[in-house]
């Protein structure tokens, strides 16, 4: 199982305790560590710092950001469980009927072709993510709808896991404005066997383009391997 970056061990072991009580005395928190009382003293004025928690009367409790951060925990091995990336993936189409490509030119898997894609920022419908990403690696807007969820899970050939990625899948039409290129992006519009015959190309471009454009909701899950040096 894959993990994030921790706070402390003993602030998790704090946090932990807090999880599951409203508030807690300085002595019963203290409890749930092997720390002297001074170096206790020290993380916890480290977690109130942090935003994590406060102070009420001579209790202590979890903040909003510190029920967030704690509740990410596996509480069993007292770590940060590391999730997966949940971006929106576009298929757009224009009216001769060709599909926006995207080359990234930037790292992981620098050089390949595929359709441009982007994390959904805090607080985003998926419209207002599709057509903020578009605008920002194209310039471009469009009418987009909802056709799908996209599991996206990258290994090495090795075995070792890479990445492991959602995508909501957006198929927007009557895109508006001309085409550019943005940092770490090139765009052309391609015909899928013009973008399947580029020398480095994600191996499910057409496979995720017919989901697209037949897509109903549903759900399309696979893994796929890679060389080393394509990551």
């Amino acid at each position: 199982m894959s993990y994030e970056a921790n706070a402390h061990e003993a602030q998790m072991e704090i946090l932990r305790k807090l999880l599951f009580m409203q508030e807690a005395s300085f002595s019963d928190v203290l409890k749930a560590t092997s720390l002297t009382s001074a170096h206790f003293n020290f993380h916890i004025k480290q977690l109130i710092d942090a935003g994590y928690l406060e102070k009420h009367d001579t209790a202590y409790r979890l903040t909003r950001a510190g029920k967030e951060y704690a509740n990410r925990m596996d509480t069993d091995e007292k770590v940060l469980e590391r999730q997966p990336k949940v971006s929106v993936l576009l298929i757009v189409e224009n009216d001769a009927g060709e599909l926006l490509a995207q080359q990234r030119l930037k790292q992981p898997f620098y050089g390949f072709w595929g359709r441009a894609t982007g994390k959904v920022r805090w607080g985003e419908t998926l419209e207002e993510a599709a057509n903020r990403e578009l605008e920002e690696e194209t310039g471009m807007t469009a009418e987009f709808r909802y056709a799908g969820l996209y599991h996206k899970m990258d290994y090495e050939k090795s075995g070792e896991f890479l990445e492991d990625k959602y995508f909501m899948v957006m198929h927007g039409k009557n895109p508006k404005g001309e085409i550019v290129d943005s940092e770490g992006h090139h765009n052309e519009w391609l015909s899928v066997e013009e973008l399947e015959a580029k020398e480095k190309v994600f191996e499910s471009i057409a496979e995720i383009t017919e989901f697209a454009k037949n897509g109903d909701g549903g759900v399309f899950e696979k893994k796929y391997y890679y060389e080393t040096t394509d990551y």
